[in-house]
């Protein structure tokens, strides 16, 4: 669990955007299609939301979902979970996988700490992706990074033995940072010396495509989880 301190500590900002009639459409008329509702009683149930017991895969902050869809378009026999605040991002995904009958993703529109520990099942996931997350550049800011001592520990608990986390940051600080947590987090193991080489199923977004434009690299890490040691215990 997260440490009582970092209680009430959000790891992004509600940002105010415009919303198109097209997503604002699709995010009312069809939310009851792909979207998840919090509960904080309940434990998911990945089979009864996707109506299969195909592996599940994570995403947390999906931005518009243009990577999310393409990856789950190529991807039929794997479930994946977009967790995402922003409505605008939210309609956009919805829409988009609408009008391609893309059915394996579903949606929670909600803070994805609280999910990650209050519905979330330990060992219940195949992956987890976290592409070019906030980086919370100030120095003050850091303990809103979604990698960060304690939350790393949260999130690898939930990723099943075997299961993989993939971060992607155009940040080299937030790089630095995220490869020294995530070699420290009990339970995973880096599938690669130091930094990862890109992956070629992950496809470009828009965010990167314009960090590439501007001479910003992109830095990924690739993590693989172990199986749990006794002073895991706690996060489960």
């Amino acid at each position: 669990m997260i440490d009582d301190g970092d209680r009430g500590i959000r790891t992004y900002v509600l940002r105010s955007g415009r919303m198109t009639d097209s997503q604002r459409r699709a995010l009312e008329s069809l939310w009851y299609r792909y979207g998840l509702e919090f509960d904080p009683s309940a434990k998911l149930d990945f089979p009864a939301a996707f109506g299969n017991s195909n592996p599940v895969v994570a995403e947390i902050g999906f931005g518009m979902g243009q990577a999310t869809w393409r990856i789950a378009a190529e991807r039929p026999d794997t479930n994946y979970l977009g967790i995402e605040v922003h409505a605008p991002g939210v309609g956009r995904l919805i829409y988009d996988l609408e009008s391609r009958g893309i059915r394996n993703v579903r949606i929670f529109r909600h803070d994805a700490v609280e999910v990650f520990e209050r519905m979330m099942a330990p060992d219940s996931l195949a992956g987890l992706h976290v592409f070019y997350p906030d980086p919370w550049p100030k120095k003050r800011h850091r303990k809103r990074r979604l990698i960060r001592d304690g939350l790393s520990g949260l999130l690898a608990s939930r990723i099943s033995p075997g299961g993989y986390l993939y971060f992607v940051t155009d940040i080299e600080e937030y790089a630095l940072w995220s490869l020294d947590v995530l070699s420290r987090t009990s339970g995973l193991r880096n599938r690669f010396d130091g930094f990862a080489p890109r992956q070629d199923w992950r496809p470009q977004t828009k965010f990167e495509s314009h960090a590439s434009r501007d001479g910003r690299a992109s830095w990924e890490l690739v993590f693989e989880r172990e199986s749990y040691s006794k002073n895991e215990e706690s996060l489960r």
